[in-house]
């Protein structure tokens, strides 16, 4: 079994940056992808970013590329978002998600959640 916990999650302006962990616990890290997912009120939960067990490969939404940074350090079972230039539009709550094998965008192939932590950007 993988347990998930993110940390990290606040409220900034516009512009402003914010950085969310997620601890895991269980397996071996490097076992597993990890992902983050994002929910805002009424919308569906929708793939932010999510790397690989090694960390050699990431992925992007289209809406983060650029202003978000994904990394991990499996020493510390710990994943990194680095959340740059943030827009009101990236109000939500922010789920850390693992799998195994390769990474996918959809919400449904991931096993394993945490509980969110919530990012809120004000204009």
């Amino acid at each position: 079994q993988v347990q998930l916990v993110e940390s990290g999650g606040g409220s900034v302006q516009a512009g402003g940056s914010l950085r969310l962990s997620c601890a895991s616990s269980g397996r071996t890290p490097i076992t597993y992808t990890l992902g983050w997912f994002r929910q805002a009120p009424g919308k569906e939960r929708e793939f932010v970013a999510a790397i690989t067990g090694s960390g050699g490969s990431t992925d992007y939404a289209d809406s983060v590329r650029g202003r978000f940074t994904i990394s991990r350090d499996n020493a510390r079972n710990t994943m990194y978002l680095q959340m740059n230039r943030l827009k009101p539009e990236d109000t939500a709550v922010y789920y850390c998600a693992g799998r195994y094998l390769r990474i996918t965008v959809r919400a449904a192939d991931y096993a394993y959640w945490g509980q969110g932590t919530q990012v809120t950007v004000s204009s």
